[in-house]
């Protein structure tokens, strides 16, 4: 099973988030004075990750295909809470609606406009699923590089954030053949991402930025939950 864009984005999406502040810690006071070293960055950004609960987000992907200079915008929200298996709701609200939901090696879209539920089961995929789950939240850096070639391409300014801009190689052909490649934009301030463009191997690539986040908040058990209109039809895509 090739992994449709959607579900790429799905699995994806708990580590793209944009620059927040946590109450469980101040934000570093390093700011465009540290040396670019790949190790210290590594190390902000996990103890970053150390105190990353849950969290909920307004959204934009941005989907850009090369061959014929399209560009697609969805807009939505996120809500993501870190455990042994990381539970993830993607709501997208525009152009149309749409539910995405990851949990516990299964995946489920739900399409409102047709009430139709696609399910997947990732169980025998689950070596993949672990090996892009590494690059969410609360994932150990140490466990990243094993899986990926990590870079520090240069700092540079986003939106009035400034950030370590770093190159993510993965080690594997089986997640090669999905991503040729991931930039991330980690905020030197919350060391955070604040954004990631995911590399296709065919040249398309996709755009993630995050806003109005809510760090480390109770997030209801139900939200990890979709419950469909009367009669939807549900799909098993596998």
């Amino acid at each position: 099973m090739r992994f449709t864009p959607a579900l790429t984005w799905l699995l994806l999406a708990a580590g793209l988030l944009a620059p927040m502040r946590t109450d469980a810690a101040p934000p570093s006071p390093r700011k465009g004075k540290l040396p670019p070293d790949l190790t210290v960055i590594l190390s902000r950004m996990n103890d970053a990750a150390k105190r990353l609960k849950s969290l909920s987000a307004n959204l934009t992907y941005t989907k850009v295909t090369v061959l014929v200079n399209d560009k697609s915008t969805q807009e939505g929200r996120l809500f993501f809470r870190k455990g042994k298996s990381p539970e993830i709701r993607i709501e997208m609200q525009q152009p149309e609606s749409k539910i995405m939901l990851y949990k516990k090696n299964k995946a489920e879209i739900y399409l409102p406009k047709i009430n139709q539920l696609q399910e997947f089961n990732l169980e025998q995929k689950s070596g993949l699923v672990e090996e892009f789950s590494l690059l969410t939240f609360g994932a150990e850096t140490g466990e990243l590089m094993k899986s990926y070639k990590l870079k520090y391409i240069k700092e540079e300014d986003l939106d009035g954030d400034t950030t370590a801009v770093l190159e993510l190689t993965p080690r594997k052909e089986s997640v090669a053949s999905q991503l040729s490649k991931i930039e991330m934009w980690v905020s030197e301030e919350s060391w955070l991402p604040t954004q990631q463009q995911l590399f296709e191997p065919g040249g398309d690539y996709l755009i993630a930025r995050y806003k109005a986040i809510k760090v480390n908040l109770r997030i209801p058990s139900s939200t990890f939950e979709i419950h469909p209109a009367e009669g939807a039809k549900r799909v098993k895509m596998n």
